[in-house]
This record gives C-alpha cells, sequence and structure tokens, in this order.
C-alpha cells in the first residue's frame, strides 16, 4: 500500500513492508474504509438519499487515488489530498451524525502524513463541526466536548508517536549502515596493511639471506680467483662469480620490487620503472612505462607473478635485444590485466626452439607455465631485425578479494 511507502520528501519516511509502521498504516486505512461503509449500512430506510452516496462514492474514489500518489506527493500535495477528505468528511458528518466516528482514522492519517501545525487545524475544524453536530442533536455539552476531544488527542499523539517511531527507526538503520561500511573499510585497512607488511617482510629476508649470501659468494670467487694456481681454476671461479652476481642482482630487483613504497596502480607502478630504467641505462636506450591510473591494488600472488614476468622479459632485453628504445605497459582489460613489453631489438625468430643450458633458454617456457597456472598466459611475438613484443596476462584479482 503505497500510503506505507513513506517519501524522503517534507520529512516523511518510507516504512518497511510489513513492518510495523506498514501494519498500522494498513489499519488506518482500513478503519477509515470500514467506518464508512459502517455508518452507511446503519441509515436504515435513509439510504436512498442521494447527496449522502454522492458524497460517500466521492471520499473513497479521492481516498484510494491519493493512496496511489501519496508517496510521490510534496507537502502541498499532501496537504491538499487530506484537506479534500476532511471537507467530504465533515460533509457526511453534517449530514448525518452517524459518520461523526469516521473523524477517528481521519485524524490519524492526517497526523502522520502532515505537518503538526496543519494537522492541528484540520482537527480543530473537524472537531467544531461535530461538537456542534452532537449540541444540535441535543447530545450533552460535557460529552459533546470532552468525548471528540480526547478521540483528537488520542488519533494525533498515535499518530505523531509513528512518525517519532519511523524516524529513529530509520536512523538506527542508517547508523548500522554507516557501522557495517567502517568495518568493511577498517577489514580492508587490515588486510592491505597486512599484505604490505609480509611483502615488507619478504624484502627484508631476501635481503638479509640471499642477497647477503651472493654477495659474500662474489667476494670469496674473487679472492679464489686471484690465489688459483691455473687458467682453468681461474676460468671456474670466474663462471662462480658472474653466476653469483647474477643472482645478487636479481635478488636486489626483487627486493626493490617488494618495498611498498608507491601506493596505487597496483603497488607495481614504482618496481615497474626500476626495472625498467635499470635496463635502459645499461643499453643506453630510451624508455617508457604507462601504467593504468585507474587500475585498482592487485592480489599479492598477482603483482609478483606480473612482476616476475617484467623482470623475464626485460633480462632478455638487456642480454640479447641490442635495443634502442623500450617500452612497458600494464593496463587492465576487461576481467584481465596485461603487461606488455616491447623494444626495437634485433628480435628472434619464435618458432627457432632454444635449447636450454646453464646459460639460459629456460625463462620464458618457465614464466609461460607459471601464467597458466595462475589461470594467465604469455605470448611472445618477434621477427630477426623486427623486435620483440612479450605479453603477459592474468585474471584481475583485486587485493581485498
Amino acid at each position: 500500500m503505497s500510503l506505507t511507502e513513506r517519501s524522503d520528501r517534507g520529512g516523511v519516511l518510507r516504512a518497511p513492508l510489513w513492518s510495523a509502521a506498514w501494519w498500522l498504516r494498513a489499519g488506518q486505512a482500513m478503519l477509515f474504509v470500514g467506518m464508512i461503509l459502517i455508518a452507511s449500512l446503519m441509515q436504515g430506510a435513509d439510504w436512498h438519499v442521494w447527496p449522502r452516496w454522492a458524497v460517500i462514492a466521492a471520499l473513497l474514489v479521492a481516498f484510494f487515488a491519493g493512496l496511489q500518489l501519496v508517496d510521490r506527493m510534496g507537502t502541498i500535495a499532501r496537504t491538499t489530498w487530506v484537506g479534500l477528505l476532511f471537507v467530504l468528511s465533515t460533509w457526511l458528518m453534517w449530514l448525518s451524525d452517524t459518520y461523526l466516528w469516521v473523524a477517528f482514522p481521519l485524524w490519524l492519517i492526517g497526523g502522520a502524513l502532515l505537518p503538526l501545525l496543519t494537522a492541528l487545524l484540520l482537527t480543530a475544524v473537524t472537531l467544531a463541526v461535530i461538537v456542534t453536530v452532537l449540541t444540535m442533536n441535543g447530545g450533552e455539552a460535557v460529552g459533546s466536548v470532552l468525548g471528540p476531544m480526547v478521540g483528537a488527542l488520542i488519533a494525533l499523539g498515535m499518530s505523531r508517536g509513528v512518525l517519532k517511531f519511523e524516524h529513529e527507526a530509520s536512523e538506527n538503520r542508517r547508523l548500522l549502515e554507516e557501522v557495517i561500511q567502517a568495518h568493511d573499510e577498517t577489514a580492508r585497512l587490515q588486510r592491505e596493511a597486512g599484505q604490505l607488511a609480509e611483502r615488507t617482510r619478504l624484502a627484508h629476508d631476501i635481503h638479509d639471506t640471499l642477497a647477503q649470501g651472493f654477495s659474500s659468494i662474489v667476494l670469496l670467487a674473487r679472492a679464489a680467483g686471484r690465489a688459483a694456481d691455473n687458467d682453468e681454476t681461474r676460468d671456474l671461479i670466474g663462471q662462480i662469480e658472474a653466476s653469483a652476481a647474477e643472482n645478487l642482482a636479481e635478488s636486489r630487483r626483487v627486493v626493490y620490487a617488494l618495498a611498498p613504497d608507491e601506493a596505487g596502480a597496483g603497488g607495481l607502478a614504482g618496481p615497474l620503472r626500476r626495472l625498467t630504467s635499470e635496463v635502459a641505462e645499461a643499453l643506453g636506450a630510451e624508455w617508457q612505462v604507462s601504467v593504468d591510473p585507474e587500475l585498482p591494488r592487485l592480489a599479492t600472488t598477482t603483482e609478483v607473478a606480473l612482476l616476475r614476468a617484467a623482470q623475464n622479459a626485460l633480462a632478455n632485453v638487456r642480454q640479447h635485444s641490442r635495443a634502442t628504445r623500450i617500452g612497458v605497459e600494464l593496463a587492465r582489460a576487461a576481467d584481465d590485466v596485461h603487461l606488455d613489453v616491447v623494444d626495437d631489438g634485433v628480435g628472434f625468430d619464435p618458432e627457432t626452439r632454444v635449447e636450454m643450458s646453464l646459460s639460459g633458454g629456460y625463462g620464458l617456457r618457465a614464466l609461460r607455465e607459471r601464467l597458466v597456472d595462475l589461470g594467465g598466459g604469455l605470448t611472445v611475438e618477434s621477427e630477426p631485425g623486427g623486435g620483440t613484443a612479450i605479453s603477459a596476462w592474468l585474471p584481475l584479482l583485486r587485493a581485498e578479494a
């Protein structure tokens, strides 16, 4: 019933369906219609008096029409509608004192839908008509005044109490929604803080273990190389030193990438710029990194996989491409996130099978397998003399997921 769906305009709130306020509104409507029908059936032989039935028909039509529109009415429209109901009801009361009790549900409706002063004014006018009709019909002076007055006060008190109840219920719902939102936001911030703390811990652990270990191997290899007594031993020690130095650099890149020093863009903007600038500086090449500013913070697993993809691709650029321009782009595409690494280097034939050895040949294959395991993939486009484009993609998984 529209009467119970209280509008936000003019201070009237919507009563939730099947709530106590909803049932009270429905009861007011049924009481109003029921009073009119009961009073009409009590007229007996006077049922054929046509003005009375014309007024009843007009009153019921106006009442049900207003019920369908009251939730969309402003204060003036509601006042006009309820005022029309008061006028037609007062006319019925004047025609027959049997309809005097129709005023009670009408006072309930007016008190619930109208501003207080307007409701008091219409109630006072109706009271004056009721007292006049009762007095003209020989009613007791005291009873003719106190009875209707007590009924009016009870009706207004009930209706205004319902308004107060509905306002408080609406405010409680609003506060509950705010508490839930604040709780969700706190949980999200706690998750992000935990992720950042974990990334920081990993960076420290790698720096304090792997990086320090590789650094020690490099220093020991250099010392052993100087003390070696033949070329073959020095060559082997030199290979050990080179491998340790390469892994030291790689572990430092991981430490730099994991360090959570830049917010936004999923946390990958800073690491991608550092990695790309380092490779470009080694090659003397121009570089550009483009990160979608609308990209949300990604889950740690996704960020690490994309970071490894960038490290692998840029390592190949550094070792093989002899490029003069390097471009890296990280962007969202529908429900996926794509990482593209492009260079203008010497290129190669992707169909040529690369043999795996201690010096390399395993990186792209391992990277593709890792991305496929995470629901993504890897594509390589290249041709001799035409540069290389490597595209890695993964499902977009937000950090809060």
